[in-house]
């Protein structure tokens, strides 16, 4: 992923300041993160020989409060990339207008190829590592790539042997039973069907009849495709890891899920159902195409043969720059990452809020929230984007970096 991703960020970031008549010293805080936090720790694993990870949490912002963002576990985790996911959860959240700064975190490891055993000594060794500099009002974590509550509960676990205190607060994304939210773990997918919606609201459709195609078929894929589905919309194209499936009459999506063969879908058969290759789902002629997967999906080598009418990024980061002038140019509409999947942090700060007021919440109502907290985002940025004539990109950063300067002025940092 490495500095070319930050880049774009950078170059996102000076767009929109220079649309918003910014002098470069009044967001020049927002070029480089408030702190990085760097480190190697030792696991020992089951046969007894001991192993060095690198793990990192870097702090890009907490102008408008604590630092919020994931931890993933992946092979490819570098400096680099927590770096770029760190900046982009500062916009995330102040799109979202919740009261959050930006942060994110990371090991580079393989935990296919650890024992749970293994998983839980390296989290646990990781939450040594990044103690010092996060908790509840301070920087909370979350599940990102390859974690998730279980993962959430045990650095709950060692985070509270370690201050002496149980604080649940200070991840989200937990279980349950450790002060989880209900609707959590959909909550990602579910802001894309509510985006989804509002667009097609602006352009005077109904998502009833609408042909879909989703790139990623885990938590965020998943979920967006089964509620666009139970929306009336035609899911023609799924993919995963290994491949893709195919229906120009649509796919039946709740019975995918129901077989159990969400994570691996080769042994899935059905009838019109073709299995094509990742490639060729990103090419299918749909009405939205939803990128669920992981960065740069969409580049300059692909992006001429993309046919959606609309796009709405479930991933972090998967168009890159040069890809994104090229849809524009297009007429291809974008609803950006940091608006389109702010449905999980905007949960999470639910979930937070819960926690510290040991109060909890119906589904009902947290989902109500969330349609509530993601629509007046997505007015704020679409109205932004029409007044100022920009994409949606843009004027989602511009309503971001406003909202993040205007706290830093308001707190004496700048001028």
């Amino acid at each position: 992923m490495a500095g070319n991703t930050y880049a774009n960020m950078l170059a996102a970031l000076d767009n929109a300041a220079a649309k918003l008549g910014l002098r470069e010293e009044e967001y020049s805080f927002l070029r480089t993160p408030e702190r990085e936090v760097k480190g190697s720790f030792p696991v020992k694993m089951d046969d007894g020989h001991t192993e060095i990870f690198e793990g990192y949490r870097i702090q890009h912002s907490s102008m408008r409060g604590p630092c919020k963002g994931g931890i993933r576990f992946h092979p490819e985790t570098d400096e680099d990339e927590v770096k770029s996911l760190a900046a982009w959860m500062s916009f995330k959240c102040a799109v979202a207008n919740i009261p959050y700064g930006g942060g994110k975190g990371g090991v580079t490891v393989d935990p296919a190829k650890l024992s749970k055993a293994e998983l839980e000594r390296l989290t646990r060794a990781y939450v040594k590592l990044i103690t010092p500099v996060i908790g509840p009002k301070q920087d909370i974590p979350a599940p990102d790539v390859n974690t998730n509550a279980q993962i959430m509960g045990w650095i709950v676990d060692e985070y509270s042997k370690l201050t002496g205190e149980f604080t649940p607060a200070v991840v989200t994304g937990k279980p349950l039973s450790l002060g989880g939210s209900l609707g959590r773990p959909a909550a990602t997918g579910r802001g894309i069907l509510f985006t989804a919606r509002e667009m097609y609201k602006r352009l005077g459709k109904s998502l009833k009849g609408a042909t879909v195609a989703v790139q990623g078929f885990g938590n965020v894929g998943s979920v967006a495709a089964q509620l666009l589905y139970r929306e009336g919309c035609k899911v023609v194209g799924i993919s995963y890891a290994f491949g893709a499936l195919y229906c120009e009459d649509g796919l039946n999506i709740d019975e995918i899920i129901s077989t159990g063969y969400q994570a691996d879908l080769t042994g899935y058969n059905a009838e019109g159902v073709k299995h094509i290759t990742n490639e060729e789902l990103l090419t299918l002629s749909v009405d939205i195409l939803v990128p669920a997967a992981l960065e740069n999906a969409i580049t300059e080598k692909n992006v001429d043969t993309i046919n959606a009418g609309l796009i709405v990024e479930g991933a972090n980061g998967p168009i890159n720059a040069a890809a994104d002038a090229v849809l524009q140019e297009k007429g291809i509409t974008v609803v950006p990452d940091i608006l389109a999947n702010s449905g999980g942090v905007i949960v999470s700060y639910f979930e937070w809020v819960q926690d510290l007021q040991c109060y909890f919440w119906s589904e009902e109502e947290v989902n109500s929230k969330l349609e509530r907290q993601i629509s007046e985002a997505f007015a704020a940025v679409y109205n932004t984007a029409k007044e100022n004539n920009v994409p949606m990109r843009i004027g989602a950063y511009m309503v971001a970096v406003a909202r993040i300067v205007e706290a830093a002025k308001l707190r004496g940092y700048v001028g």
